[in-house]
């Protein structure tokens, strides 16, 4: 029913930085983005990495997939932790790159792909429900999926389900409880019902869950988009 992917190894050269703060605009405006390598045992190091090759590593690697940052000479296997963006261009601001051990499991929040056909959407016109974008895996560092891709061809019948423990990950376990449902198959409500849905007042309830960060070097600067680690030497 299930399967996971997983990318080849990804390298992606970064040289050591010493412009911080609010000069790093200037990095910006020439396609440089402003980053940070840290981690257990790893002092904190400003680094930069060219915004084209960054992007479209991210791309690829997300922040699940082993990213080996080469800086000087040496090779650091990394996680993509987290990356800032400009609201209105997209524009990559800053990105955090975190230093593991391949020794030592870790866990990281991994997209859902859906794939096939279920029988009761296409025959029973059921409504095709997704409970979950990700699901948190554990596992070493190089056995982190890039993506968990699960098969909706056994949904055939109104209420049928597909639960976390029909999900299988090489190499890798799944974090939760064997019964949390992934996606279902609802049967298909008529208008009267809709009609009393959309009349009714709606409250939100909505919680995502978020995904538990690694303390990370303390950084000041202008927007709050860069600044000197308080390790990383200015």
């Amino acid at each position: 029913m299930t399967k996971h992917s997983t990318a080849a190894k990804l390298e992606l050269e970064a040289s050591t930085r010493d412009i911080v703060g609010s000069r790093v605009r200037q990095l910006r405006a020439t396609g440089v983005v402003p980053a940070v390598l840290y981690g257990k045992g790893q002092e904190a190091m400003s680094v930069q990495v060219s915004g084209k090759e960054f992007d479209g590593i991210f791309r690829k690697a997300g922040e699940s997939t082993l990213v080996y940052l080469k800086v000087g000479g040496q090779s650091y296997p990394t996680i993509i932790k987290e990356v800032e963006r400009d609201a209105l261009t997209g524009e990559t601001l800053h990105a955090d790159f975190y230093k593991v051990s391949l020794t030592e499991k870790i866990k990281a929040m991994v997209p859902v792909v859906f794939v096939g056909e279920s029988p009761a959407v296409k025959e029973l016109k059921a409504i095709f429900v997704r409970n979950v974008n990700e699901l948190e895996v554990e596992a070493l560092p190089q056995n982190l999926p890039h993506e968990v891709t699960v098969d909706v061809s056994s949904l055939k019948n109104f209420g049928d389900q597909i639960t976390l423990g029909d999900v299988n990950v090489d190499d890798a376990v799944l974090v939760g409880g064997a019964d949390e449902i992934i996606a279902t198959v609802q049967e298909p409500k008529s208008e009267a019902e809709l009609e009393a849905e959309l009349a009714a007042p709606t409250t939100d309830v909505s919680a995502v869950e978020e995904i538990k960060k690694e303390e990370k070097p303390a950084e000041e600067g202008e927007e709050g988009a860069e600044a000197a680690p308080a390790e990383a030497t200015e």
